[in-house]
């Protein structure tokens, strides 16, 4: 599921100083609470320098000379993925070279230890905490450009219409011409560009975002929620839209995804990532806060229809996109060998679904990788993918678990920071949600929805007070006004 990003501007006011300091030293308690270190044990580091300085021998087949590009944030190193796009007759052809961590993680080693206890790289506002250490995963593991790497290069034929027709996966060494960014792309875009790369982009993810819409999907690009300072040295709270070139990229991870859970299906042996039909009562709650923020969401309209039809620069349908992930919950990883699973497919994804294109990120990656392309050349899955498929679902959720906590204590820290100067307001809110806890209230004023003591009816608007701030708790304490 797509994290909450969250963007801290710098404070220059000496007035803002200190909450900056209160934030920074609130992230280093969420990540001592969580077990997130930065710092490796000297033998991953060892075993990382040594692998990086004398990488194993690159594969055989030679495709440095296919324009792959990269397209990623701007400050990112770790670049998992490459891409080229081309037109194929009518269709389309689709080439995506994933950075091939199997070349460098030895099977038992210590790298390998190291990644199956931390599971995925977990993001804070000031710093993440790697997967794996950062001369692979920004040095040598990286397709950084003009570097020639060892890849895992899917090779996908499209239609016209954007479907897929067939699809392999080989090894090769792969060199990047060139490192984009989000930000620059879509200004090419909105100038109306002609790099084909970028034509072909827009073109192909949105007949992919039509496939989703036909199967009934809902991907949910995360807004990034950012805090900045104003004059007053006050903190303020928005969300902020995902670029469309973010949608597109996202498409063609997704279209790789679905076709490795289609091999696996195939060959009866695999993981995938699974995902039940959303939670009544989650709809449920959905449904009112759509209400509250003005975008009631129509009975006879499937979910993926209804967060396709908010407006993403409105701030309000923003943090109900945000509070969608309410739906996406109770995802997990479904390893089999043999009978296909009972639950294959992933509701949001509307299809069958497989982590395959984030290995520098995320453990399960490595070990899709590895099996798909044993499926595709023929050849036998490795022992070691075989015995480990049981142990890594319970690794990713508890990793799942220690990155959703940081995410959101953070989160709650950056909120607070935001309210710290509030202490007293009265806030106009809508109540989405009541258990044994309290209330759980949408403020109107704000993308934030925070809990508040007191009794009141589901959907009731009310007005809550902002009682207390604490920052070193990242918490904010409210009651009905």
């Amino acid at each position: 599921m797509p994290q909450r990003q969250i963007s801290l501007a710098p404070a220059d006011a000496t007035t803002t100083d200190s909450v900056r300091e209160a934030l920074l030293a609130r992230f280093a308690a969420i990540r001592a609470e969580v077990q997130a270190s930065e710092a490796f044990p000297p033998e991953v580091q060892a075993e990382a320098e040594k692998v990086a300085a004398a990488p194993p021998a690159a594969p055989e087949r030679d495709e440095t000379s296919v324009p792959f590009v990269t397209l990623d944030p701007a400050t990112s190193m770790d670049l998992d993925q490459a891409m080229c796009l081309e037109r194929d007759g009518q269709g389309y052809r689709v080439r995506y070279a994933i950075a091939d961590v199997p070349a460098f993680v030895a099977p038992g080693g210590a790298i390998d230890t190291e990644s199956r206890r931390r599971g995925q790289t977990i993001y804070c506002p000031d710093v993440r905490v790697p997967l794996h250490p950062p001369v692979l995963s920004e040095g040598a593991a990286s397709l950084l450009p003009g570097q020639v790497r060892p890849a895992f290069v899917w090779d996908i034929r499209l239609d016209a219409e954007g479907e897929q027709t067939g699809a392999e996966l080989y090894r090769a060494r792969v060199k990047s011409v060139e490192r984009f960014d989000y930000v620059g792309v879509q200004e090419q875009i909105d100038a109306g560009t002609t790099d084909e790369r970028w034509v072909l982009l827009k073109e192909i993810g949105e007949k992919r975002v039509r496939q989703e819409q036909l199967r009934g999907g809902a991907s949910l690009p995360m807004p990034e929620q950012e805090v900045s300072v104003g004059d007053d040295g006050n903190f303020t709270l928005a969300f902020r839209p995902p670029r469309s070139s973010e949608d597109w990229n996202a498409q063609i991870s997704l279209l790789t995804g679905m076709v490795a859970a289609d091999m696996m299906l195939h060959a009866g042996v695999g993981i995938l990532r699974t995902m039940p039909d959303a939670d009544h009562n989650a709809v449920a709650r959905f449904r009112r806060q759509a209400k509250a923020l003005g975008a009631p969401w129509p009975a006879e309209q499937n979910y993926g229809d209804f967060l396709r039809s908010l407006d993403r620069n409105n701030p309000k349908h923003l943090a109900l996109i945000h509070s969608a992930t309410a739906l996406f919950r109770g995802a997990g990883y479904t390893p089999f060998e043999g009978d296909v699973p009972e639950q294959a497919e992933h509701a949001a994804v509307a299809d069958a679904y497989a982590h395959v294109t984030a290995p520098l990120r995320r453990l399960v990656d490595r070990f899709g990788l590895v099996i798909c392309e044993a499926i595709s050349s023929g050849a036998e899955v490795p022992t070691w993918v075989r015995e480990a498929l049981p142990t890594i679902p319970e690794i990713m959720k508890d990793s799942d678990r220690r990155a959703g906590s940081a995410e959101r204590m953070c989160a709650d820290a950056v909120e607070a920071a935001v309210l710290q100067s509030r202490v007293g307001q009265a806030f106009d809110a809508v109540v989405v949600e009541r258990d044994d806890r309290g209330l759980e209230v949408q403020l109107l004023q704000l993308p934030v929805i925070v809990r508040a003591k007191g009794e009141a009816e589901l959907g009731a608007s009310v007005s809550v007070r902002l009682e207390s701030v604490d920052l070193t708790a990242g918490q904010a304490k409210f009651v009905l006004a």
